[in-house]
């Protein structure tokens, strides 16, 4: 079978979509730490709707999620392989450090890099914490994706970080009241079948969907773990189709850890569908559009060796 090359545009559009989806989730901290769905919709329509943002700072920054997914996509875009890869990528998480006023990383961000020793032999080295639950790895999968998978990002990296996020989760089910694990949530939707359109509920309210996914959280923060992100993340790409209303309605405007979940599946959709069915006012005058955009060119180049 010949193998599909995506454009250059896909992979900008995916890049400049996951900023898109942490800046409008984030809103300065104001959305990322409210917990009621239908109060952050309320304020959206208040604003004026999705078509009427426009996202750049400072009431719209981008979190510490998309400068860290910068660090990992630019370090990627530099070629380099193997332990010089490494230690490149730790040198640019120290530095991506330096740039998080007012963009709150979380405390598993703030000690790795911390631990991080970058032109030390196995600097990029740092003790394995077992307190590191959070979804930082899972939203900076888009740039590995596109540095060596390509087409199969969407269809195959999500289910698989699903099914690695939790390989043993009896411990972790114990510290969080039993959530349902990724491989029943891959069951209940009927994606382990590979038969069939997915059973994916309608959930249309803001009040169903933060219910629904309460039922999956650790520690009570919807979308925070690496267990939940990648099925909230999921579950909206499923539900909303082709509509780019409906994705950030349920990925990025919902009582949880809402950048984290937008980072993920909008920039899963915009490989998909690119930048056409988005308002202009939510990418154009983004913060770090442009080394978006740059970054996707180079991961473009070097995956399909275009020049």
């Amino acid at each position: 079978m010949e193998e599909t090359v995506p454009s250059v545009e896909a992979y900008e559009a995916a890049m400049v979509l996951s900023g898109v989806g942490d800046a409008l989730g984030y809103r300065a901290g104001r959305w990322e730490y409210c917990t009621s769905g239908p109060q952050i919709h309320a304020e959206l329509a208040q604003l004026g709707g999705l078509a009427a943002i426009s996202l750049e700072p400072p009431e719209w920054p981008v979190s510490d999620d998309t400068v860290l997914h910068l660090a990992t996509a630019e370090g990627l875009a530099t070629g380099l392989e193997g332990e010089p890869l490494l230690q490149e990528l730790a040198r640019r998480y120290v530095a991506a450090m330096g740039d998080m006023e007012g963009r709150k990383p979380g405390p598993s961000s703030i000690l790795g890099t911390s631990q991080l020793r970058p032109g030390e032999p196995e600097g990029y080295r740092i003790p394995f914490n077992p307190r590191g639950t959070g979804c930082g790895a899972a939203m900076r999968s888009l740039a590995i994706g596109l540095r060596g998978v390509g087409t199969g990002l969407m269809p195959v990296q999500v289910p698989t970080c699903l099914r690695a996020a939790d390989p043993d989760p009896g411990e972790h089910r114990e510290r969080a009241h039993d959530p349902p694990p990724p491989h029943w949530y891959l069951d209940s939707r009927g994606l382990l079948e590979g038969r069939g359109p997915p059973r994916v509920p309608s959930l249309p309210s803001p009040a169903e969907r933060d219910t629904e996914y309460l039922g999956w959280a650790l520690e009570g923060w919807p979308g925070r773990s690496g267990h939940d992100a990648p099925m909230v993340a999921l579950e909206s790409l499923l539900a909303a189709g082709r509509s780019w209303e409906e994705l950030c309605a349920r990925a990025v405007l919902h009582g949880g850890d809402s950048d984290s979940t937008g980072t993920i599946a909008a920039g899963c959709w915009g490989l998909r569908e690119g930048l056409a069915g988005v308002p202009p006012g939510l990418h154009c005058r983004l913060e770090h559009r442009g080394r978006l955009r740059d970054a996707a060119h180079r991961l473009h180049a070097l995956a399909w060796g275009t020049p």
